[in-house]
């Protein structure tokens, strides 16, 4: 051991040795925790649908990223609510660069909070309506060829060993290898492997929620019906990740019972729990009345929080209600959540345009930003100082929306209090600013 210099007191040596101690603690520790403050700046994004390059361009904009894609918004919160999925080419570059920005923004001392939804559930449990011919075959690699042809063995040989089961379908599944192929292109084996509960995709979006609470004010994908008033945030997360865990453990078994092949989307899955309790009726052999009730309860998924139209993920009321009939649900449900206001995305608004309602206590952040598929739609991003200031962020401009801190009178029929410079119609594009520079970006800090 090395003795300290004589000339050093024992209790400045023992200091020395403690301050090395801790540096090498902290060097060796994991992860930085997600900070417990509230945020010096959020950011919220809205759906995505696979339109990587739009996406990259906003988050360029607002100052969260460079050029190589590497996170430069120091201590901001960066939201997406869901829907980074189908449609558009890029859904994988979406995933990949958000899992990526989750880390370096948490060494920066920031955070990036990706939400589930809807479309992030369809895929977790196999609705593939929206996902394209592009997105399977991203996911392709040499040996796909090669995973077809023994994936469709697998369902010939499954055909042969159901015969009651198929009589029963009410729609007759694929009976020719050229029809089987074009609805199972190269690519999509790998996709459902990757969206499953071991996938690297599907773990992800597992460790993600519906809802997020942030400084008072609660981000989600479609809505928080007012029946839920009465449930908690956490009530609600808890619920539908114990739905996912449900139809995981479910499909699981349904492949244990060789009911269902690996590969089955939710349809086929749906059609042939169906059949198979239609058989076991007309059967004469005695039933297994615990597998007939497993087979019953996941029947009723189409009422789980997860999937239902009017759940977290769905709901469309914030867009589709009048004013006065928004403004009363509103203030009941912030009143319960003690929240200030709302964020959501998943309708998307006309014009391209961030949308305000209810007194400005409800936005709508959906702008279409695949606008090859939503004709007039552009990229978006909502900066939030505070709960104080709220700002639309586009590719050519950047308006304020809400400024509490200035002191003017809020536009009549507004329904917000003197004092408050709103925007209830969008189309007059109120404090419109220069494209360039951030609402509250300069209070972060760059990644040392």
């Amino acid at each position: 051991m090395v003795r300290p210099p004589a000339s050093v007191s024992p209790y400045r040596a023992g200091i020395s040795v403690l301050l090395f101690l801790v540096l090498v603690g902290l060097a060796s520790a994991g992860p930085a925790k997600i900070p417990t403050e509230p945020a010096e700046a959020v950011v919220a994004i809205g759906d995505v649908h696979g339109d990587f390059d739009d996406f990259v361009a906003i988050l360029k904009r607002v100052g969260l990223i460079d050029a190589p894609y590497h996170w430069t918004g120091g201590k901001t919160t960066l939201v997406q609510v869901g829907d980074l999925l189908d449609r558009g080419p890029k859904p994988r570059e979406a995933m990949d660069l958000l899992m990526s920005l989750e880390k370096e923004a948490l060494q920066a001392g920031g955070r990036v909070v990706s939400l589930l939804g809807n479309h992030e559930m369809m895929n977790i449990m196999g609705d593939l309506r929206y996902v394209t011919a592009v997105n399977y075959a991203s996911f392709a690699d040499a040996n796909s060829e090669e995973r077809q042809r023994f994936a469709y063995q697998a369902y010939m040989k499954w055909r042969g060993s159901h015969a009651a089961l198929l009589a029963e379908l009410p729609q007759p599944m694929e009976l020719t290898e050229e029809e089987w192929m074009a609805r199972h292109p190269a690519g999509f084996i790998e996709q459902r492997e990757a969206f499953g509960p071991k996938g690297s995709y599907g773990k992800w979006l597992r460790e993600h929620s519906a809802l997020a609470d942030i400084g008072g004010v609660i981000f989600l994908h479609g809505g928080i019906h007012p029946d839920l008033a009465k449930m908690k945030l956490d009530a609600i997360n808890a619920q539908i990740r114990d739905e996912i865990k449900t139809f995981d453990a479910t499909k699981q078994y349904l492949q244990d019972e060789k009911i269902i092949l690996p590969f089955f989307n939710l349809q086929e899955i749906t059609a042939v729990v169906q059949a198979e309790l239609t058989a076991a009726l007309k059967s004469r052999m005695p039933s297994d009345q615990q597998r007939q009730t497993r087979l019953r309860q996941f029947l009723g998924y189409g009422e789980w929080l997860s999937v239902k139209v009017d759940g977290p993920l769905w709901f469309r009321g914030y867009d589709q209600w009048s004013e006065e009939e928004g403004a009363e649900h509103m203030g009941k449900l912030l009143e319960a959540f003690q929240a200030t206001h709302i964020v959501v995305g998943h309708t998307v608004q006309k014009g391209g345009r961030i949308r305000p309602r209810f007194g400005d206590k409800v936005f709508l952040i959906d702008t279409g930003m695949l606008s090859s598929y939503y004709p007039g739609g552009r990229a978006s991003a909502m900066e939030i100082c505070g709960d104080a200031k709220f700002t639309a962020r586009y590719m050519d401009q950047q308006v304020v929306l809400l400024d509490s801190a200035v002191s003017s009178p809020g536009r009549a029929g507004s329904g917000a209090p003197a004092g408050v410079a709103v925007a209830t119609n969008i189309s007059e594009r109120p404090a419109v600013l220069p494209a360039d520079g951030g609402i509250c970006l300069a209070t972060a800090t760059a990644p040392q």
